[in-house]
């Protein structure tokens, strides 16, 4: 096969102007990569910024979309000698909402034994994000209150289940109607945003706007740590003199990619922990809701509007 089919983007004006062709060309693998057939792309919100080009670093329009995928390996390029081809794999890759796409070998994961790849879909840039978040970058520990901010989203979900998991106390906010949704997953408290916390040790920060003022408020004097992984609800700036005066606190910034290509070493330790919990059951198999590929531009909308929840996936 040459040709596939493709969510293409064609200018910054947002879910709109992404398009379904079936004559994007099939890559090619080079040195050090994959060539996958996509079984499940996953959605996430910068998805929805880079069809804005709000996304730092992202593609000129236009382009193929999404960079996140499951599914099985069909071609490796040289110097690949894992993964192997028939292995089925979920990873990150420019181009991720298609029939296929490249990804680089080294930040491949396995699919967990038992789970499809529909299920696998989220375990790097959701889960290792919440547990980087948490574990070597928000330095938690048992018996500490943690606020995950957007607590029904892909990573907020896993937030919740992990800072549980180690022994936090876990407050979430989430839109209204989405609160049973949260106590599900363990929460002590589920809050509307920007609603009063009290002080707390430990925020996870992906909202932005108005939210972000409210994070740094919650943060404990001193000794409390906010993570910021987003910007889903707009920029914001916060001062040398506010750090001074107002919020003293650790401030920390976590981009995924960024930490892979920094700090290589940490990566490796973030997957140890992870085939961990998997292997004792923490982190388990996910639900997505699945859509068709030629639906992109509607999930994509919708969760620019907040109305999903849970990982989304597109299945080719």
């Amino acid at each position: 096969m040459t040709s596939m089919r493709a969510l293409r983007q064609d200018s910054a004006n947002g879910p709109e102007d992404l398009r379904l062709i079936t004559d994007a060309p099939v890559p090619v693998p080079g040195p050090g990569e994959i060539l996958v057939k996509v079984a499940a792309a996953g959605v996430n919100f910068a998805d929805v910024m880079q069809t804005r080009g709000t996304y730092e670093g992202g593609p000129e329009a236009p382009y193929l979309a999404g960079f996140e995928a499951a599914g099985e390996v069909v071609a490796v390029g040289d110097g690949v000698t894992a993964p192997a081809v028939g292995d089925h794999v979920v990873g990150t890759g420019g181009g991720a909402f298609a029939e296929y796409v490249v990804m680089s070998a080294a930040v491949a994961v396995p699919v967990p034994e038992g789970w499809s790849d529909e299920q696998a879909a989220g375990l790097i840039l959701n889960w290792v994000t919440a547990l980087a978040a948490l574990k070597p970058l928000g330095r938690v520990a048992a018996g500490e209150t943690v606020l995950v901010q957007a607590a029904t989203g892909g990573v907020g979900q896993a937030a919740v289940r992990l800072a549980k998991h180690y022994g936090a106390t876990v407050i979430g906010t989430a839109s209204p109607g989405k609160h049973d949704s949260v106590r599900a997953l363990g929460a002590d408290r589920v809050l509307g945003y920007g609603e009063e916390t009290g002080d707390v040790d430990l925020v996870l920060e992906s909202v932005g706007g108005t939210t972000f003022a409210a994070s740094l408020a919650a943060a404990k004097r001193v000794t409390g740590r906010v993570v910021v992984y987003g910007v889903a609800g707009g920029e914001v700036a916060i001062t040398n003199r506010d750090l001074n005066f107002r919020h003293q606190i650790h401030l920390i910034g976590l981009h995924l990619g960024v930490l892979i290509e920094r700090a290589p070493a940490i990566f490796a330790e973030l997957m140890d922990e992870l085939r961990a919990l998997i292997a004792d059951g923490v982190c388990a198999p996910g639900t997505p809701t699945v859509y068709d590929l030629a639906h992109g531009p509607k999930v994509l909308a919708e969760l620019e509007a907040r109305v999903t929840s849970g990982k989304l996936v597109l299945r080719p």
